[in-house]
């Protein structure tokens, strides 16, 4: 046989008398490497964890490390009764460290904490080579962060983000040091609400929406909402409330009006702003249609209906109020 097996190894003992089986812990002895070393002192069976591996002994001798001492003679080694060697290890990855030992490098398991186990069994079996391995897969392959969020520190990068931000931008407030009066007792508990809500918006929607934070602002908690380069709507979460012989600070959290803006910004997440010849075709159309003159709208009403005409969604109740052909 060449090569090595991975079987799993059960010791289970059922005692009669009891609906319930008993597990037996192998009875261990200690002894030199020949002696483990079986088939003409060619083969090695291994019993990494409960997992069982059947190698040549030129493979675990070939490096310097632990499995070398093990089998050289410098160190001893435990047996069950069965003759396999004991290693008190996980045998997850001893796969990949036999791999190693035999072509002197190997293919690192995918993701970062496969890496991280694979390099602390490396340290253990003493093999520099694979350690070295491990810890320079780990440093260029750092993890990304899922999102990043900016913080503003003058309205000058405020407005230089927006502008030039090709997405709709979320932004959020928050001062808790700009307050000269008391808070009420829950507005520390509301204020943290509002920032984690914005956490979580920004996980779910960064690849849609801008979201930055500014902590230099005026207010102490305040949502903001920009698209195509203008503010869409404002969600101030703060107020002041009357005691009995003080005024307080009131911190609110609005969730579902914070929720509502934040998707009406993806109404301007991809619509392009209406150019000159589209608002004259629809002007002239709605002229036609029986409408007032712009001077007989008076001033502001081209205004008025051009902003009207901007965003115009239409919901309907029941599908009966649909008018016929939709």
């Amino acid at each position: 046989m060449s090569g090595d097996r991975c079987l799993p190894q059960h010791h289970i003992q059922d005692e009669p008398t009891s609906p319930h089986p008993l597990v037996v812990c192998p009875k261990t002895r200690t002894c030199g490497y020949r002696e483990a070393v079986s088939l003409g002192n060619k083969y090695v069976r291994l019993n990494v964890g409960g997992m069982l591996f059947f190698t040549p002994l030129q493979v675990l001798t070939r490096q310097n490390s632990l499995l070398k001492a093990m089998f050289s003679g410098k160190k001893e080694v435990f047996t069950d009764k069965e003759g396999w060697i004991l290693i008190d290890r996980s045998g997850k990855h001893f796969n990949s460290i036999l791999n190693y030992l035999r072509e002197g490098t190997v293919t690192l398991p995918k993701g970062r904490q496969a890496v991280q186990e694979l390099l602390a069994e490396a340290k253990y079996y003493l093999l520099q080579g694979l350690v070295e391995l491990c810890q320079n897969t780990l440093q260029d392959n750092k993890e990304q962060p899922m999102c990043v969020i900016p913080v503003i520190t003058s309205c000058k990068e405020e407005e230089q983000l927006i502008q030039s931000s090709s997405k709709p931008v979320v932004k959020l407030l928050y001062n808790r040091s700009n307050n000269k009066y008391s808070y009420t007792s829950n507005s520390d508990d509301n204020l943290l609400k509002n920032i984690e809500l914005f956490d979580r918006l920004s996980l779910s929607f960064n690849s849609r929406v801008l979201f930055f934070k500014d902590v230099i602002g005026d207010e102490i908690c305040c949502w903001s909402f920009y698209g195509q380069g203008r503010k869409l709507a404002e969600v101030c979460c703060t107020s002041i409330v009357y005691a009995t012989e003080k005024k307080q600070t009131k911190v609110e959290f609005p969730e579902a009006r914070i929720y509502e803006e934040t998707l009406n910004t993806l109404l301007y997440e991809t619509m392009p702003l209406p150019d000159n010849s589209l608002l004259e075709a629809t002007r002239r159309s709605y002229n036609n249609c029986g409408s007032l003159s712009e001077e007989e709208e008076g001033p502001g009403g081209a205004e008025l209906r051009e902003r009207v005409r901007r965003i115009h969604v239409k919901r309907y109740s029941t599908y009966d109020d649909r008018p016929l052909g939709h």
